[in-house]
């Protein structure tokens, strides 16, 4: 009976609890420490890469863009279509009547500097890439870019006009660095 005592009290630490449950308490504490371990190269593994991460912002130099002019670049792998746009284009932007859209917005609202336009190049129906940044390409029929493909026209401020599109050219959110330098993205 006093092996039995003995080896009851050598179980039995000072507050009442067994070693049996401190070994099971720490068993749990280091697997659990060794499972998040494990499991965070796996949810690294997750965070975009360098390269995904350097396309999410482009900076352009916008400078050189005469009034009038516009260019194309490339961003997230879509066309961006940046405009210099001339005093009567922002006019005939600003003085369209809202209830003549399919899609009404104002171009106060998708400029953020009236003379310069700045649109996601993708057709809103299928993905095409409208026309009308070139020289001597069409425009549609209200001078601002036109999708060949089922025959959607958008105005100078990148607003459907006529044809299947159901929306505007997207703005892509960009920010204006400084007067010469455009931030996308």
């Amino acid at each position: 009976m006093a092996t039995k005592a003995k080896a009851e009290k050598a179980a039995t630490g000072e507050d009442g609890g067994s070693r049996r449950d401190f070994l099971i308490l720490a068993t749990s504490a280091v697997g659990a420490t060794g499972a998040a371990l494990a499991a965070w190269p796996l949810v690294d593994s997750m965070n975009p890469s360098a390269d995904v991460l350097a396309l999410s912002a482009t900076e352009v130099d916008i400078s050189p863009i005469e009034v009038g002019q516009a260019i194309t670049i490339q961003w997230r792998g879509k066309p961006v279509f940046i405009r210099h746009r001339t005093a009567d284009e922002i006019a005939r932007a600003e003085n369209t009547k809202l209830d003549e859209l399919p899609d009404p917005q104002t171009d106060q609202d998708r400029v953020e500097k009236p003379q310069w336009l700045v649109l996601v190049g993708v057709c809103t129906h299928l993905g095409c890439i409208p026309l009308g940044q070139k020289v001597g390409e069409p425009r549609g029929d209200w001078g601002g870019w036109f999708c060949p493909c089922h025959g959607s026209h958008y105005d100078l401020s990148g607003r459907i006009r006529k044809g299947p599109a159901p929306k505007n050219l997207s703005v892509p959110p960009y920010t204006f660095l400084d007067d010469t330098m455009l931030r996308i993205g």
